[in-house]
């Protein structure tokens, strides 16, 4: 009988400290847990200019390869907000920032109108839009899918149709979908 005493005595001591081992466990592991918890501290206030821009997608032509590739822009939102179709047109007129990008737009084009009905939009250039290298097979092409791929990176736009000094020309006859 006392040795049954014993046996009960010593799984009960048994417990108690497996039971107290596990408790001293967690609560080490809870503080350590809560010291490696740091507080992130910005080292500058965001200002108002930086909370004010978006990062726009353009397309240009590569140098290198001679195809459609993208160029992220930084842009003030109020730029945008009130002609975000003209404004895109106009950044592609003036050509990538990135010294491995080419604009095919030809110089001196200028956007005249911009229309959206549903979710087509018609572009009105002028008629220097037309001096686009037409020996380069792919410039036309080219041409087409920057502009194309440029805008239709906005959601509500789904086609382009391009009209010259208000008429529908030959050389860009139809309504223009992406390519990419």
């Amino acid at each position: 009988m006392k040795n049954k005493k014993i046996v009960l005595i010593f799984i009960i001591l048994l417990i108690i400290v497996i039971v107290g081992g596990v408790i001293a466990i967690s609560i080490a592991k809870k503080k350590t847990e809560e010291e490696n918890i740091i507080e992130y501290t910005p080292e500058e206030e965001i200002s108002e200019e930086q909370l004010r821009q978006t990062i726009v997608t353009l397309y240009f032509v590569s140098n290198e390869t001679g195809e459609i590739m993208p160029e992220a822009r930084l842009i003030d939102i109020k730029e945008i907000i009130s002609s975000p179709y003209d404004k895109l047109v106009n950044l592609l007129i003036e050509g990538p920032k990135n010294e491995k990008a080419r604009r095919v737009i030809p110089e001196n084009t200028t956007l005249l109108k911009t229309f959206l009905e549903g979710d087509s939009i018609t572009l009105d250039f002028s008629k220097e839009f037309l001096n686009y290298n037409k020996e380069e097979a792919t410039e036309k092409d080219n041409l087409i899918n920057t502009i194309v791929n440029t805008l239709t990176e906005l959601t509500e736009i789904n086609s382009v149709k391009i009209l010259v000094e208000g008429e529908q020309v030959e050389d860009f006859p139809e309504v223009y979908t992406r390519t990419i």
